[in-house]
């Protein structure tokens, strides 16, 4: 027993460290530079509160999480389902999948949205009409999704690949096996995972845009993403299916042991993408006439690439390489991390209607709400998981 609680450590504190980049993350879009409130509808506005306080670096931090941090997510979500389902076999997964994604997706989640998006509603039509208020919420804004669309993307994905296992088992043990063997090939196992992350990506993004979302109702998602999602939950599962933790992600393999490597690449190759960003090199070369359009976005869509991968890779060595052994504090963030991510926006969104009207800096309102948000939503999954079916599920 002891032994499979250090197995794990890292990826625990991984996923709970993702979680907590998650809070940061909707934190500060109320106060990038690019925010932008929509009074007709609000699920149309960059975020559900816009201050009038902007700062450009959180559109830096903003931005950097945006790029890798879901693709990871989604990693680590397919990371231990091929050991899952072979040990309670595939109707007792599914059924799993239903108690543990579903259905705290469509009540928990449905719930927290609708006392989440309340101060949106109040800010755009000067209204506190509860009834007002969810009859806008399920008809104008169409029943916002918020934070919990990861949930019901990664319990899809869960159906699709209890549907399959039983066919490619032997594809996934394979599989598996052979990537494990590339631990001490480090450049091999970049390459194949970038090479991955943009045939995924790039030919859907650069032809319906980065930034569409599709669906109906609460059952929304990312359009240019989503098969990039899918191939990282395929490839999570495909590893799972091996010993990673004494393969490809044992500490002593060269993939691993080069953590601090990947993070330098990783802040270098994003640095690139940001500055040229802000300079529209690639722009002024087309406008120039230096270099084609198709060929501009090429550039920038391969070192957007390259930055998913390296922060992929540079987050999932360094836990790896240094999470040994259990802390206290991030025992308890990992146990609560899923109700963290659940219900954060609840005090994400109020605490920044709250600091709306104070005469503060962006990057000062920002760690209040992060600080809030995180210790708030951190202390209620504490109370919440007191219950025994809570703690079981949650």
């Amino acid at each position: 027993m002891i032994k499979n609680i250090q197995r794990d450590t890292w990826v625990d504190y991984l996923r709970a460290t993702i979680t907590v980049l998650v809070v940061a993350h909707h934190s500060s879009l109320a106060y990038t530079t690019f925010a932008n409130f929509n009074k007709e509808a609000y699920i149309n506005s960059t975020h559900p509160i816009v201050d009038n306080k902007r700062w450009i670096g959180l559109d830096i931090f903003e931005n950097f999480n945006d790029i890798f941090f879901m693709s990871l997510m989604f990693f680590i979500g397919g990371l231990f389902l091929t050991k899952s389902i072979a040990k309670k076999g595939t109707m007792a997964f599914i059924r799993d999948r239903c108690l543990r994604l579903f259905i705290p997706f469509i009540f928990i989640g449905t719930l927290s949205n609708l006392i989440a998006h309340f101060p949106s509603f109040y800010l755009a039509h000067n209204d506190i009409s509860i009834k007002a208020y969810v009859v806008d919420f399920f008809t104008v804004e169409k029943w916002p999704v918020g934070p919990p669309w990861f949930i019901w993307v990664l319990f899809a994905f869960n159906l699709l690949f209890a549907l399959i296992y039983s066919p490619a088992k032997n594809f996934f043990s394979n599989t598996g096996n052979r990537i494990d063997r590339l631990g001490n090939r480090p450049l091999l196992c970049f390459l194949l995972l970038a090479l991955l992350t943009w045939i995924l990506y790039v030919p859907v993004a650069y032809n319906i845009g980065a930034g569409t979302w599709t669906g109906r109702g609460p059952f929304d998602f990312q359009l240019s993403r989503i098969l990039l999602y899918f191939g990282y939950f395929m490839t999570g599962a495909i590893i799972g299916s091996s010993n990673f933790h004494n393969g490809i992600f044992a500490r002593d393999a060269a993939l691993v042991s080069r953590w601090k490597t990947w993070i330098a690449l990783a802040l270098i190759t994003y640095a690139v993408l940001t500055v040229s960003g802000e300079y529209n090199v690639l722009k002024n070369l087309v406008v120039k006439g230096v270099l084609p359009e198709f060929t501009a976005w090429m550039i920038y869509y391969t070192v957007y690439v390259l930055s998913c991968t390296l922060s992929s890779i540079a987050f999932l060595t360094t836990f790896r390489a240094l999470a040994k052994t259990p802390v206290l504090w991030m025992d308890s963030l990992s146990a609560n991390a899923y109700l963290i991510y659940l219900i954060h926006y609840i005090f994400v969104l109020w605490t920044q209607l709250f600091l709306l009207d104070l005469a503060t800096p962006a990057f000062a309102k920002f760690l209040i709400v992060f600080f809030n948000a995180l210790a708030l939503s951190w202390l209620a999954g504490i109370f919440l998981r007191r219950s025994r079916f809570v703690r079981k599920y949650l």
